[in-house]
């Protein structure tokens, strides 16, 4: 079955998107991103060095994958758009994931400083991935100021508590101009597959492998998972109806 997924013009295998901290050490790290089949990387800016040296993250990660830099660590529009400009003079991408933190307790993204800088780095040609609520609203804004796609959290960052409110995913997918790309709160397989059955375009995670028991297993895991919900997503699920509906004929029974 033909699904190709399309992010910003630019066409990928997989729809599974993972991040790079967290891990027990650097050879975990690679073995899970391997495993999770992951074409597509994020790498927080203010948290590593751009230096290309040997065995640097660059130096490991960029000949291999795409690089996804991210604004994590910032508060305001300001910052997020200084950040995106090193991270695209430091690693040639003009791709960056957007992420303005408004609460350092819940890491609940500031919306108007979030859109903010949207339409400043949309401005200056960058291509925005923004990390946003799970709120239609915003989402339908971020996607009128010209973002590649929208990312609403499933639940606050590395919490593992899956999607909160599959409600309003769905919705958003259902009416969103643009790819939806489930990130945060992901905690185990099951909870990408529902992303995908929901309408997702794709699901972002980190935590949810970096500090699994088995990194790489769970990586191969979310790998299944993702396809899996995707598939089951193209499939159609049966509707949901409040009574039993027998799978096998009722007539010729003995008896009947």
């Amino acid at each position: 079955m033909a699904d190709e997924f399309t992010l910003a013009g630019q066409a990928l295998g997989s729809r599974l998107l993972i991040g790079t901290s967290g891990y027990p050490n650097r050879k975990v790290m690679l073995d899970a991103i391997s495993a999770s089949g992951a074409e597509v990387v994020t790498v927080s800016i203010r948290r590593i060095s751009l230096e290309s040296y040997a065995e640097s993250m660059v130096d490991l990660l960029g000949g291999r994958w795409r690089l996804l830099p991210n604004t994590a660590g910032c508060a305001t529009a300001r910052d997020a758009v200084l950040t995106a400009k090193l991270a695209r003079e430091a690693l040639g991408t003009d791709w960056i994931k957007v992420e303005v933190i408004g609460d350092r307790e819940t890491l609940h993204p500031d919306v108007e400083q979030l859109l903010r800088a949207t339409e400043e780095l949309v401005a200056d040609g960058f291509t925005v991935l923004p990390y946003c609520n799970d709120d239609p609203v915003t989402c339908r804004k971020l996607a009128d100021a010209g973002a590649a796609a929208v990312m609403p959290l499933g639940a606050p960052i590395g919490s593992g508590l899956g999607i909160c409110n599959p409600r309003a995913i769905e919705h958003i997918c259902a009416r969103s101009s643009v790819p939806v790309i489930l990130d945060a709160g992901i905690g185990t397989a099951s909870d990408a597959a529902l992303a995908m059955e929901l309408g997702c375009s794709a699901v972002l995670l980190n935590t949810a492998v970096a500090r699994a028991g088995d990194p790489v297993a769970m990586a191969a895991a979310m790998r299944a998972a993702v396809d899996g919900g995707r598939l089951a997503r193209l499939a159609g699920r049966i509707p949901r109806v409040t009574h039993a509906e027998p799978s096998s004929p009722q007539l010729g029974l003995i008896g009947t």
